[in-house]
């Protein structure tokens, strides 16, 4: 059984966000991604869609989440299940920095506006 040490873990910067890739299979998984992001305070929403269904879980901080045109503030504790080919995007419009973890099946593809679905670099 893999272990991915969170220490080690690989981390990918994108603008406002840092995702540390834990389970992906390059790491040894097979049905199931997981990651966990950290997003800077004042981080703007951007609207996009995944294909497949993914489940986030706030570990620290608040968020702000658009779903289908519907807001939602989030908090520790709170997990928000976003269905695939639905249109959203999570915002940290607070001082403090955002934490959540997210699981998305293997192959799962980001679809952002005006590009070809991808499959983030942090799931592969």
């Amino acid at each position: 059984m893999p272990v991915i040490d969170g220490a080690t873990a690989p981390t990918f910067n994108v603008p406002n966000v840092t995702a540390t890739g834990l389970a992906a299979p390059s790491r040894g998984s097979t049905e199931t991604c997981m990651w966990r992001f950290t997003m800077d305070p004042g981080t703007p929403v951007g609207i996009h869609q995944v294909d497949r269904e993914e489940i986030f879980v706030i570990l620290s901080g608040r968020a702000q989440a658009t779903i289908d045109g519907a807001e939602h503030t989030l908090q520790p504790g709170d997990a928000l299940v976003v269905p695939a080919h639905t249109p959203f995007g999570i915002a940290n419009p607070h001082e403090e920095p955002l934490e959540m973890v997210a699981v998305l099946p293997v192959g799962g593809q980001a679809i952002m506006p005006g590009q070809d679905p991808f499959i983030p670099p942090w799931a592969r």
